[in-house]
């Protein structure tokens, strides 16, 4: 089979202008980037189109083609006639250039132009940086310069951050006056405040609120400092004005695709921006999106967190699986999984088994979608089938990255008929938002997770009753590893019998959200041995290898 690259760049792209005219978007609505890429002027009708969200098991290292089935989804919903629209997150460079290359599906399920989204595409995560350091800087200029409010420097909750690897970051210390320095540690911007209020953000006035209302430090005697009493507010949101309208681009097969924003689920609530979930479901009348990793991160922030922001809720929920990941569940040695082995994969179904009954806990109809690979065989598929008819799930094989629409155009019948039996949706949270926070950290973490129990780090008790006295009824964003229902990367499975540990919490006033942050998960990455970087290259002609 031809590599992804070669698959790009042997069709032959529609001009964005066209694509737009497939969801009826007017020309004076559409701001292009060049022939392949536009900003739209965002949309939120009273009336929307139907929404499908694709998540998934636990995965391996490398992903189970979650977006490769999101996207191949939505080209097989345009194959039987259905006015499709996708809601994808962007790509950071921190995984581009470090573990997993380019994150904008594969084979011949993917967006284009390809290497533009995995890259710079519209600028709009150097423009969440820059908002956020700018405000970073705010915070120590005004120390500088007499520090009326009364900041303790060592008392700064806000973080710088960068879109790269560079676990250096984590722990630095600047000076902000010639006698004072303080820790000035950074995250990487998928994990920053800023690009969660870039993705919650339900128009402009919130966007400017929620900038003002993030918490950047305290007082020497305890008195929180935020954004707005800096004045810093307005100044960030300029420099958001042009990256908070949604990026419309196509899958190589002309379904309309909005990628914007990109939080990651493991340390932020992986979603893509309410803003283009909204224009996409305004324009379309079925939109296809994905939150990040597992159901235990991705799905459960998607429902609990953005569905209460945005007001919305998805019709039907598509749970990607793969042998290969069911099996390495299962206790298989990740460098076999392409071999037999039925006794790993009965084993792994369990961890299937846990996504579908937590899913069910939302009262959301689940289909389970099988990402096929060359190795899948027969008898193995049928094992995962016969798993989801004892459940009482549908299922369906996914073969888009092989063929395309038409190798999802199966799914996408058994999700048109799921979601046009349950037209007006509704949620069943996993906790009401007036439980007090330990009650919501517990509910996700024993109910969903698993665990037998939870404790706090010392840490984590000081800050949660910092947290406390400013607020309540706020939800609760898990941070933990996502290849584990536990906060052990290594319980795969179906681990029982753990006790889920609480490092640390971060309040997100401007988010609306509570940060909880699990035992040794990292908001700053590092750089593997050989980052993907080191097999890159680029030739005279612009031709890029290595990227994906």
């Amino acid at each position: 089979m031809k590599t992804d690259i070669e698959i790009a760049e042997s069709i032959t792209p529609q001009n964005i202008r066209e694509i737009a005219k497939k969801l009826s978007i007017a020309e004076e609505d559409l701001f292009c980037y060049g022939n392949y890429i536009a900003k739209v002027k965002p949309k939120n009708s009273a009336e929307k189109g139907k929404l499908v969200l694709v998540t998934a098991i636990n995965p391996t290292p490398q992903g189970e083609g979650k977006t490769t089935v999101a996207i191949g989804l939505a080209d097989g919903l345009s194959k039987i006639g259905v006015k499709t629209a996708l809601a994808l997150r962007e790509p950071s460079l921190g995984p581009v250039f470090g573990v997993k290359g380019g994150a904008a599906g594969g084979g011949y399920s993917q967006v284009y132009p390809m290497a533009e989204i995995n890259l710079h595409f519209t600028g709009d995560l150097h423009a969440i940086t820059a908002a956020n350091n700018l405000l970073a800087a705010m915070v120590d200029n005004h120390i500088f310069q007499g520090n009326v409010l009364g900041i303790d420097p060592n008392n700064i909750v806000f973080k710088r951050c960068l879109d790269v690897n560079d676990r250096v970051l984590r722990d630095t210390y600047i000076q902000s006056t010639p006698q004072q320095s303080h820790k000035a540690d950074f995250v990487i911007t998928a994990a920053s405040e800023i690009m969660a209020i870039f993705c919650l953000a339900r128009n402009t006035d919130d966007l400017i609120s929620r900038l003002g209302n993030i918490l950047v430090a305290y007082t020497f005697d305890g008195r929180p400092i935020y954004a707005k009493q800096l004045k810093a507010e307005s100044a960030m949101a300029i420099l958001l004005k042009d990256a908070f309208k949604p990026n419309l681009v196509q899958t190589l097969e002309g379904t309309p695709a909005f990628i914007h924003g990109g939080p990651f689920a493991n340390v932020a609530h992986g979603c893509n921006s309410i803003q283009a979930t909204y224009t996409a479901m305004s324009y379309a009348d079925f939109t296809v999106t994905e939150a990040g990793f597992g159901a235990d991160l991705g799905a459960e922030k998607f429902l609990d967190i953005k569905c209460r922001e945005a007001g919305i809720a998805p019709n039907v929920v598509v749970l990607v699986a793969s042998i290969r990941a069911l099996k390495l569940n299962g206790g298989m040695e990740k460098e076999q999984l392409a071999e037999p082995g039925e006794e790993y994969l009965l084993k792994g179904c369990e961890n299937l088994e846990g996504h579908i009954e937590n899913l069910k806990k939302f009262g959301v109809p689940v289909i389970v979608a099988l990402n096929r690979f060359g190795t899948d065989t027969t008898e193995e598929m049928l094992i995962v089938k016969q798993l989801c008819d004892a459940l009482g799930v549908k299922f369906s094989v996914c073969d888009s990255f092989e063929k395309g629409g038409w190798g999802a155009a199966a799914l996408a019948k058994e999700v048109k008929a799921l979601a046009e039996e349950n037209p007006e949706p509704k949620i069943n949270y996993l906790y009401d938002l007036q439980d007090d926070f330990k009650d919501k950290i517990t509910k996700i973490a024993v109910d969903y997770y698993g665990a037998s129990k939870v404790e706090f780090s010392k840490q984590a008790i000081k800050r949660l009753k910092q947290v406390e006295k400013l607020i309540e009824g706020l939800p609760v964003c898990m941070a933990k590893t996502q290849y584990s229902f536990s906060d052990d990367p290594a319980l795969l499975g179906r681990p029982t019998d753990f006790v889920f540990h609480i490092s640390d919490i971060e309040y997100r006033a401007g988010a609306k959200f509570v940060v909880v942050i699990s035992k040794s998960i990292l908001l700053m990455f590092g750089l593997p041995k050989v980052p993907n970087a080191c097999k890159m290259t680029i030739d005279s002609k612009g031709r890029i290898e290595g990227l994906y």
